[in-house]
């Protein structure tokens, strides 16, 4: 390569992302950087921050010529007021779908069978048989059929649910995972009174927050039970305790809002909850599909090409 012609440089947090990137195009640099420290290089590319620490690092690319900024997240929210101006910002869409899913899933087997309180009788030493609601034959209204929503609709299709999808606006779909249509959130009225089971896939923002208030909730039946891995603010909490309180309703939640939870608050004691700490795509799915990601792009920066999942900036 002759010296007048530029290596991209690309930063990754962990020597295990750089590993995972297997052998990269001619002309690609590669440098492991966790952000816990000033920048490498005047100039990267692409640059991927830590998993969980994204916000606390951003700032480090003040002053910095980044190309792009590769986020590890499906979500984004607050980015914009944190990112350095002038920089544009990819979200991860296609990462987490799958593992979102599978805790989705996960979270709802074990709300309908008991298997929280299975845990707790066995650290009791405790034998407890009980009679429990089936996934099976239930119906279930996916609320949210973008990315996340297509992979849980995947992952119910075995389970002989009756399944209902819902988006902002109403479409045909092509029956993948038996979901020909998809209604828009203002049939949610008509809905609501025959889901069992609602899961949350929406993301945040000022047109989702509190989607599910008390209206929402009280037009569910009896029982039913509302499953979050999109956001804790498409939930209004008070509203959702409430009903849980009356024993209306049951919650199997990866996010809250507030979030973390705080010490105290009635969401970790009330009869009916599990929570999961917001780990609906930290599992080992997520690490070669992240390295998959950062290769596309890579690969589309050196053919020239716009980066994919381009979220903020130009």
């Amino acid at each position: 390569m002759s010296s007048d012609i530029r290596a991209l440089v690309v930063s990754v947090p962990t020597e295990e992302l750089a590993a995972d990137l297997g052998e990269l195009p001619a002309g690609v640099e590669l440098v492991v950087w966790p952000m816990d420290g000033p920048a490498p290089r005047d100039r990267l590319d692409i640059v991927v921050p830590p998993y969980m620490s994204m916000a606390r690092v951003l700032e480090r690319l003040e002053g910095v010529d980044v190309g792009l900024v590769q986020g590890q997240s499906i979500g984004f929210d607050g980015v914009a007021d944190i990112l350095p101006a002038g920089l544009r910002f990819a979200n991860a869409a296609s990462v987490h779908e799958t593992s979102t899913a599978e805790l989705a899933v996960g979270l709802a087997i074990a709300a309908q069978r008991h298997i929280d309180a299975f845990a707790v009788d066995t650290a009791a030493g405790r034998w407890a048989p009980v009679f429990a609601q089936s996934l099976a034959d239930r119906r279930v209204l996916l609320l949210g059929y973008g990315g996340v929503g297509k992979a849980v609709a995947a992952r119910l299709a075995p389970f002989e649910v009756e399944l209902t999808a819902v988006a902002s606006r109403a479409r045909d779909e092509d029956g993948a995972h038996g979901v020909d249509h998809v209604h828009g959130v203002d049939e949610l009225p008509e809905l609501l009174p025959r889901a069992e089971i609602v899961i949350l896939t929406l993301p945040g923002g000022d047109a989702t927050r509190h989607i599910v208030d008390d209206a929402f909730l009280a037009s569910l039946p009896d029982g039913a039970l509302i499953v979050n891995v999109g956001r804790g603010s498409l939930i209004d909490t008070e509203a959702l305790v409430d009903h849980i309180r009356r024993g209306r309703i049951r919650a199997a939640l990866d996010v809250t809002d507030p979030e973390p939870l705080t010490d105290g608050h009635p969401l970790w004691s009330l009869p009916g909850v599990l929570i999961a700490p917001h780990v609906g795509g930290a599992s080992s799915a997520m690490l070669p599909r992240v390295a998959k990601l950062v290769r596309t792009q890579i690969e589309r920066l050196v053919a020239g090409e716009t980066p994919i999942n381009v979220v903020l900036g130009d």
